[in-house]
């Protein structure tokens, strides 16, 4: 079995042959080892393969040596800009008082600009954020002093505190235990070095990671804006379209007191989109539902389990099954997307579904761009089902309503054009994290090409951004 340590060394010659001796002594192997001194100083990943008992002694000597602790770190990290007179020894008084709370300074710029005054910015590590109130009113007692949300920048980076002061960010975003938070912070480093090795913004990646779990979190409540519609498509049956800030689309067939879901958005957002869903239904508790699945994906894929039954291809089932057996879901097994995987399912506190409410439509038997697997019947409507060849991941499915010309593409096909401000800027953030969004982009542009030649006139019901009519 394999797992990762995340130690804290000192920055000295041996510190890793220590490690490594240890490791050795009990038979473990290394297997992956991470260390970058322009990000932190003194951590280092190391990701060792060894049975159980194996593990449990080199934690114990790794913890007896001091490179394991168990302490929740509360350091943190503020960015201040103090406004001094431009003249010698104005910064004097403001030191003495960073010496007085035993305050680090990580950043340092100021530069005169003949007005008379400096704007001085500082960056400032405290051991003890307790004490944050005090250091900022004896400073404001010498001169202006404003406190600016600090980010991820090569400028602004603190090589020896940057580790603690993200995973304590990412902790406090999205609530998280020790065990969690050091397990997002091992997929962050796995991507951090994903990024380094082909030679992109190492120091980015955790600036990205923070504002996807920010975004995703900040959505909920009175800030979950999602754009709801209607189209009555005869006297018996309605599409309701429900597209949220961010997430797959949610669209719902209905019939009477029937309800078939086409995709179902994040786990976290349960409570906004069951007042959506109880706005459209006031009996919908009540309502027979079930959901047809375009693919596995967890913006796809959160809130399974108000469904009676899950329709969905062979494949689909298949990575869930993975997931119940606590091994890699298809996506993960690509090691480019496996760490933002991780991540997302965190961030949304995603769960796989039930598997005695699946029903298998059918199996991909074959190497077409899309392959007929079977039909999903509703309230006497057949919906035609085609698998693709995973273009986007294995197991993409597209759903044909022929009798009202609808086309549910999944994300084979999405609406960029159509999305808005906040979609837009959410779907930027998992294509750098994950180094593109499809496994093979060429195969997801055959996949559009074929659809939009075989369905002219339908109307198009993407995975992300508004409908619109095809050609």
């Amino acid at each position: 079995m394999h797992k990762t340590y995340v130690t804290r060394m000192p920055d000295k010659a041996g510190a890793f042959l220590v490690a490594s001796q240890i490791i050795s002594g009990f038979g473990g192997n290394i297997v992956r080892v991470n260390y970058n001194k322009a990000v932190d100083t003194h951590t280092l990943f190391i990701e060792v393969s060894a049975d159980e008992a194996q593990h449990r002694a080199i934690e114990v000597d790794l913890r007896k040596i001091g490179y394991l602790s168990d302490e929740v770190e509360t350091s943190k990290i503020i960015m201040i800009v103090l406004t001094l007179q431009d003249r010698p020894g104005a910064v004097t008084p403001i030191l003495d008082i960073l010496v007085k709370y035993n305050v680090n300074i990580s950043y340092m710029s100021s530069q005169e600009n003949g007005t008379g005054i400096q704007h001085f910015k500082m960056g400032l590590f405290l051991e003890n954020p307790g004490e944050m109130t005090k250091l900022i009113e004896e400073i404001s007692q010498i001169c202006e002093i404003r406190i600016l949300d600090y980010e991820v920048t090569d400028r602004l980076l603190d090589g020896t505190v940057f580790y603690v002061s993200f995973a304590n960010e990412m902790r406090k975003i999205l609530n998280l235990s020790q065990e969690k938070t050091n397990e997002v912070l091992i997929c962050a480093n796995r991507l951090m070095q994903q990024m380094d090795e082909q030679n992109k913004p190492v120091l980015q990646t955790f600036d990205y990671i923070r504002r996807f779990a920010e975004f995703v979190r900040s959505r909920k409540g009175e800030n979950f804006k999602a754009k709801v519609s209607t189209d009555e498509l005869s006297k018996d049956y309605q599409l309701h379209v429900i597209e949220p800030p961010c997430g797959s689309n949610t669209y719902i067939l209905q019939h009477g007191n029937e309800l078939l879901f086409v995709d179902c958005g994040f786990e976290c957002y349960r409570d906004e989109m069951s007042e959506v869903f109880h706005g459209l239904f006031p009996e919908f508790d009540s309502m027979r539902k079930s959901v047809v699945l375009t693919h596995a994906d967890v913006d796809h894929t959160g809130l399974l389990d108000i469904f009676d039954t899950i329709y969905l291809s062979k494949s689909c089932y298949d990575n869930f099954k993975l997931e119940h057996e606590g091994k890699m879901n298809f996506r993960e097994q690509n090691p480019k997307h496996e760490p933002y995987c991780f991540l997302s399912k965190v961030i949304s506190q995603y769960n796989p579904p039930e598997l005695k409410k699946c029903r298998v439509i059918g199996e991909k038997k074959d190497k077409e761009i899309l392959s007929y697997i079977g039909t999903v019947d509703f309230a006497g409507l057949s919906l035609r089902c085609f698998e693709g060849l995973g273009g986007h991941v294995k197991g993409e499915t597209v759903i044909v309503c022929d009798k009202f010309r609808l086309l549910f593409t999944g994300d084979i096909l999405v609406n960029i054009k159509g999305l808005t401000k906040e979609q837009r800027e959410f779907n930027s953030l998992a294509p750098f994290l994950m180094t593109g969004v499809d496994f093979d982009s060429s195969i997801c542009q055959k996949g559009r090409e074929e659809l939009s030649v075989s369905y002219p006139g339908y109307l198009i019901c993407p995975g992300h951004g508004p409908v619109f009519i095809n050609g």
